[in-house]
């Protein structure tokens, strides 16, 4: 181990070297440019003073041309000769004279002979003081913790630990879909476990891990493989079934229900499925008015105020003291004979492989397959009013039926 570390110091000095040279390199290129632009602006300011420089000569060149006229002008022996230029003479060397002092003598220099550019290296020096080290290298794989993880209904929960020596900031958890399909990211965060509720019943989901940092993302940890149940256990929830103004009383762990007032009032199921085979009961524990009672199933955007099956968001039986029918978006058909009272039992039998619906009460059929042709996610419902009382009872084995 001793010389394993001082062979990756010899090799990490080497690195940190070739950056810190690689940096002088950028300062020494970045230099040469700086240096450019001085040059190229001390070539510009040259260039306007010689233009201002020619323009002063020729001026002076002209008003030399001026004097030595006038000499000449002056040795002029005869008079009226001389008198016929001297008027012109004096208006022009008068003119000369003013133009000169407002173009020649008050003309100030049309650039600074100071190079007006400042070097702004404030935050080049402050970036050379931050520079350190930091975790250069992909974090390690977790380690799945098998006798942490579990699964419970539709739930799994993953454990992992961190993998050593890595500095790690975060933890991306991937399931697939329960069928051996592909992953998908169920958690990113820093927690070591994680519980991922909402899943298919009777399926095998696996589970795999990765930690990440600054420098990008590590391997996969070994996979996991979690059974979860093949029968569901669940209860009435209030919340999806209207809340504190649904007009529902739910008692007994949220297994049994029961309405305030004649108006039917749907309660759904705590979880929804999609996949399987679900079968659940309801026992009639108060049956003491001419009502229907509507049992069967609903996606979870069904109407609340209404008797189950009225819209078309769900697949109902509705049954009295003789008789039921199914019905769905408000049409009921397929009468059988065969009701309810106080003390009966109903089953319902969601079939998510043949995609059915079915019907038991006390123990029998109630007609053939009721609905046929369910795709999507459907949730345990019932509609009740105050003359109803029902409890649930699930995590029951489904019974074989006659899908014909």
């Amino acid at each position: 181990m001793s010389d394993k570390v001082t062979d990756s110091c010899i090799e990490f000095e080497r690195l940190v070297t070739a950056q810190c040279e690689a940096l002088i390199a950028a300062i020494n290129a970045r230099r040469d440019v700086l240096l450019d632009v001085i040059r190229s602006d001390k070539e510009a300011k040259i260039r306007t003073l010689k233009d201002q420089q020619a323009s002063c000569t020729g001026k002076l060149q002209q008003t030399t041309g001026l004097i030595q006229f006038c000499i000449e002008a002056l040795k002029e022996t005869d008079s009226a000769a001389f008198l016929q230029v001297g008027s012109m003479l004096i208006n022009r060397v008068a003119n000369t004279d003013m133009t000169w002092h407002q173009e020649v003598t008050n003309a100030a220099p049309r650039v600074s002979p100071i190079i007006d550019l400042t070097l702004d290296d404030s935050s080049v020096i402050r970036a050379i003081d931050n520079l350190n080290f930091i975790q250069m290298k992909l974090p390690l794989s977790p380690v799945i913790i098998p006798e942490d993880c579990s699964a419970e209904n539709n739930s799994v929960t993953v454990a992992w630990q961190a993998p050593s020596h890595s500095f790690v900031q975060g933890y991306v958890l991937e399931l697939d879909d329960g069928s051996g399909g592909e992953f998908r990211e169920v958690y990113c965060g820093k927690e070591t476990i994680c519980t991922v509720d909402g899943l298919h019943f009777n399926s095998m989901y696996n589970a795999r891990v990765k930690a990440f940092n600054n420098t990008g993302e590590g391997e996969y940890s070994e996979l996991i493989g979690l059974q979860t149940a093949e029968v569901a256990w669940f209860m009435f929830d209030s919340v999806l079934s209207g809340g504190p103004c649904s007009g529902l009383n739910f008692s007994n762990d949220n297994q049994t229900v029961s309405a305030d007032g004649w108006e039917h009032r749907v309660a759904l199921g705590s979880v929804g499925f999609s996949r399987g085979v679900h079968y659940w009961e309801f026992t009639i524990d108060k049956y003491t008015a001419d009502t229907d009672p509507a049992f069967g199933v609903a996606r979870l955007d069904v109407a609340r105020d209404k008797m189950l099956g009225k819209d078309d968001k769900g697949f109902a039986m509705y049954i009295d003291r003789q008789r039921s029918w199914f019905q769905h978006n408000s049409v009921h058909e397929r009468r059988v004979e065969g009701g309810i009272s106080t003390g009966s039992t109903v089953g319902v039998l969601l079939d998510l492989e043949r995609h059915t619906l079915h019907f038991i009460v006390n123990e029998m059929p109630q007609g053939s397959v009721a609905f046929r042709d369910l795709y999507g996610v459907f949730y345990p419902a019932v509609s009740v009013n105050r003359g109803v009382t029902l409890t649930l009872h699930t995590g029951l084995d489904a019974p074989r039926m006659d899908y014909h």
